[in-house]
């Protein structure tokens, strides 16, 4: 069974778009898969708690010791440990931005092939037709051949 994506599931709990066909599939799904309908459920729920969350929800800034530690931990573990980086050269940008482009469209192609079979799965399988199906019209029908030994 193809479950819901996460992502999708995480839209629908936002409801932030008007409703799709794929999403009235999704829906379908949810209502007959115990699994993503506890999901999608669960996902309402933080959604929900999110937009109700008012001010005094927000947890308290801790004590200003507390942050103090933090910032040197932070400044101690990004201290440089060499020389910096030299700057890329115009033809390693424009190696990395070709790289960049093929890895978004490499992407784009994945995700139109992974939808494409989805939907290919969804749909019933034509029947193939039998090796008899094109005949030759001179011939007779397959089963009212001349009889053999004669």
């Amino acid at each position: 069974m193809v479950h819901v994506e996460p992502a999708h599931l995480v839209e629908l709990a936002l409801r932030n778009t008007p409703p799709t066909d794929d999403d009235a599939e999704a829906l379908r799904h949810v209502e007959r898969c115990d699994r993503c309908r506890d999901e999608l459920r669960m996902m309402t729920r933080v959604v929900t708690a999110a937009r109700s969350a008012e001010l005094e929800d927000m947890p308290a800034a801790p004590p200003e010791p507390v942050w103090l530690r933090i910032t040197q931990g932070l400044s101690r573990q990004s201290a440089p440990q060499g020389p910096p980086p030299k700057p890329l050269s115009r033809s390693a940008k424009r190696k990395l931005l070709a790289v960049l482009a093929l890895a978004v469209v490499a992407g784009g192609v994945a995700r139109h092939t992974l939808k494409r079979k989805r939907l290919m799965q969804s749909r019933p399988t034509a029947k193939a037709p039998s090796r008899h199906a094109y005949r030759h019209p001179g011939l007779p029908p397959a089963g009212q051949g001349q009889a053999s030994g004669s």
